[in-house]
């Protein structure tokens, strides 16, 4: 049993606050099934890990272009969430074979992006475990073995959190992204031999045929 929430459009405040009830939601019921969510962000929207700090951004541009910013439960670097869709799902550790190790339950939990984008005809692996890069501020510019990669370039970054023994992990699906927006931004070079989005991969496949793949998928 899987219990499926339909792709929305929300705020980064909202987004990241139905995440935390979600979760908040699963450990106050005991809930031994995971919960699967698809949405979206208006306006555009910085996210910052848990612990990091927003000293590299220029606020006033980010007011002057309309794009919001919001701090994740999760760990990890910032990211720019625009044209892409994410995806967030919550479950109890002991919901996973290998729920106490954290590598193994990203890659576990990742299992429903990789065989979503099969049925797309995108085949993912996983991204080569390497140190972290601590210069760059955007997380897409990062390669670790939790990310998803098309042929050796990152399309999903993800972070988790733990609590109360269950696990948020959620993350973001590049449908298209802005390189100038990105390094105005970032203020680094976004290299295309290190990201990818669904549009450089097949331009044919829209956003609304990754929603109804994956919410099939959890039909099952």
């Amino acid at each position: 049993m899987m219990k499926f929430i339909p792709y929305e459009v929300k705020t980064g405040a909202e987004n990241m606050q139905t995440d935390a009830d979600l979760l908040n939601s699963a450990i106050e019921n005991k809930r031994d099934y995971p919960v699967f969510r698809l949405y979206g962000w208006s306006p555009a929207c910085v996210s910052l890990g848990r612990n990091q700090q927003d000293a590299f951004i220029d606020k006033k541009f980010l007011k002057d272009t309309g794009i919001d910013t919001v701090k994740r439960l999760t760990g990890g670097r910032a990211l720019l969430h625009d044209d892409e869709i994410t995806y967030s799902f919550i479950c109890p550790v002991s919901y996973l074979k290998h729920g106490e190790n954290v590598r193994q339950s990203y890659e576990e939990i990742s299992g429903i992006l990789i065989d979503g984008f099969a049925k797309l005809g995108i085949e993912l692996d996983f991204g080569a475990s390497k140190p972290v890069n601590t210069k760059f501020d955007y997380c897409m510019l990062i390669s670790t073995g939790a990310d998803l990669c098309y042929k050796g370039k990152k399309l999903i970054g993800s972070a988790q959190c733990r609590k109360a023994g269950y696990i948020l992990q959620h993350g973001s699906i590049l449908y298209d992204f802005n390189r100038e927006l990105l390094e105005k931004i970032f203020k680094e070079p976004v290299s295309t031999d290190v990201i990818t989005c669904v549009k450089q991969i097949n331009p044919e496949i829209t956003k609304e045929r990754i929603i109804e793949v994956f919410s099939n998928i959890t039909k099952c």
